[in-house]
């Protein structure tokens, strides 16, 4: 359910050159329904098999995690990877490929190597060395029209950019009818009316069935794989996949969007239920958030529209997405939530849905480098490793030591003995548990661990990070689908 942070191009093109001469395979523990349901939970690594033959057999180049029931990698060759849901296992069946128990190759339209990859609940996203994007699954979650005029610079939507068929004006509220809230460097555009709880209790159980069930097996529910029409020019270099909704950053650090929307995740300043073409989020834009005002940060140091806008950033360096939440990081690590906020997700001291990318300002004195999102909760890294959560902490997945149903509005940090002097670069989120990989390539994890999706030998949540047991190998990734865990490893000569 998220994006893992990257290194500039340069760095990578050396890596992957470096990487052309080393081995690496995939473990998983966890649950994947389709292939599981018979037997026990994957409660500690298990190697997964090479679906290929050849001069790359055993060899891998990512894991991507996977969606309700299925998991996703890229093998050594540029292959997309799945393996996971039987037949009767929903939406994810179709997603997947239907390949069950083994790794097999996802069939692209398209010969061109995969470079990077994300899965939402029901529904997939990839791009191409090419940097061509494809996206399939549940057809809410793709696209059916070309892009729309740039909403960032104050161009209206086209043609069918909303689908016809959502009930799109009886959800949305107008961005001029929203209250305006200062917070810290930035506006805040939220739904200041306080929800009924007849309407809470609905979030809660609509977020729950979601967890639980994988949608229906219906063929007409199913997208099959297609191109993302984008701006011409537009170089995509990193995709994010939500519950619902996808992100994708260019190559210049623009945010585009589609999907579901009815929280506020696809950063419009209103509900829109689905945007059925992918619009450029204004993540920076000043205009869109009032940034001409002067805010009176407590730090004193922003002032003005311009300075506020230079405090903030340039352009967006990551992005990540939650069930029903959004998150990106600036070029000056500056951490800008929006989305579903029930739980305090978005980390803005409150509960309140955020309708457009909103400045998290606890932390505006903190440089994030990397950031992940769960169903109900979020995880951030800093410069220093340091790792930080906020959100929905009903089974310890903040990693705080408290397992209670107590949400955190605000970004704490995660201060557990086992993680002193550790710094941490690598960040992920399943439904409701988290991972890091440390600098000393080292994995922890926390939270539910109903399925072993924390990899510790047993079934027993955790609200303290514990260091996954890794024998006879180097970790090198890590990330987590909705109830298991995959990691790249470097095998060990």
């Amino acid at each position: 359910m998220s994006e893992n942070g990257g290194r500039e191009e340069e760095e990578e093109k050396m890596e992957e050159q470096n990487d052309e001469k080393k081995m690496y395979k995939v473990l998983m523990w966890g649950y994947l329904p389709g292939v599981l349901s018979h037997k026990s939970p994957l409660t500690s690594p298990v190697d997964v098999q090479s679906p290929e033959t050849g001069s790359d057999v055993q060899s891998w180049k990512d894991v991507c995690g996977g969606g309700c029931g299925f998991a996703m990698a890229i093998s050594g060759s540029g292959k997309l990877i799945t393996w996971g849901s039987a037949d009767d296992q929903g939406q994810s069946y179709l997603t997947s490929g239907k390949h069950g128990e083994t790794p097999e190759p996802f069939p692209l339209p398209t010969e061109d190597r995969i470079v990077k990859a994300a899965a939402g609940w029901a529904h997939c996203v990839s791009i191409t060395e090419k940097n061509d994007v494809y996206t399939w699954g549940w057809k809410e979650c793709v696209p059916s029209s070309k892009v729309v005029a740039n909403f960032a610079t104050g161009g209206s939507f086209e043609g069918d950019a909303f689908r016809k068929e959502s009930p799109v004006l009886t959800d949305q509220e107008s961005p001029r009818s929203q209250g305006s809230k200062s917070i810290g460097s930035s506006v805040a555009h939220q739904d200041n009316k306080k929800p009924e709880e007849t309407a809470k209790r609905r979030r809660i159980a609509t977020a729950k069935q979601e967890l639980e069930s994988p949608p229906p097996a219906d063929e007409s529910l199913s997208a099959p794989p297609c191109i993302v029409e984008l701006d011409p020019g537009v170089k995509i270099t990193s995709v994010a996949a939500g519950g619902r909704h996808t992100l994708a950053l260019s190559d210049v650090g623009q945010v585009w969007g589609w999907g579901y929307g009815g929280e506020g995740q696809l950063g419009l300043g209103s509900r829109i239920k689905i945007v059925a073409s992918p619009h450029l989020i204004p993540c920076l834009d000043t205009s869109s958030h009032g940034l001409d005002r002067n805010l009176g940060n407590p730090q004193g140091s922003i002032t003005t529209g311009s300075q506020t806008h230079k405090a903030l950033g340039s352009y967006i360096k990551r992005i990540a997405c939650g069930g029903r939440h959004s998150t990106v990081i600036t070029d000056v690590g500056v951490l800008l939530t929006f989305g579903w906020g029930l739980y305090g997700q978005c980390g803005l001291g409150n509960t309140n849905d955020v309708l457009r990318p909103t400045c998290v300002s606890s932390l505006l004195n903190t440089r994030i480098e990397a950031v992940a999102g769960g169903l109900w909760h979020s995880v951030c890294l800093c410069d220093h490793g340091r790792v930080y959560t906020f959100g929905g902490n009903q089974f310890g997945q903040l990693g705080l030591g408290t397992g209670t149903d107590h949400a955190e509005t605000s970004p704490r940090l995660v201060d557990a003995p086992i993680l002193e002097n550790k710094n941490a670069k690598v960040v992920s989120c399943g439904a409701r548990h988290s991972a890091i990989m440390t600098e000393d390539s080292k994995i922890y994890s926390w939270g539910w661990n109903k399925y072993g999706q924390l990899g510790l030998s047993d079934t027993v949540d955790r609200n303290d990070p514990c260091e996954v047991p890794i024998d006879d190998c180097t970790p090198k990734n890590v990330a987590c689908g909705w109830w298991h865990t995959l990691l790249l490893a470097e095998n060990r000569l």
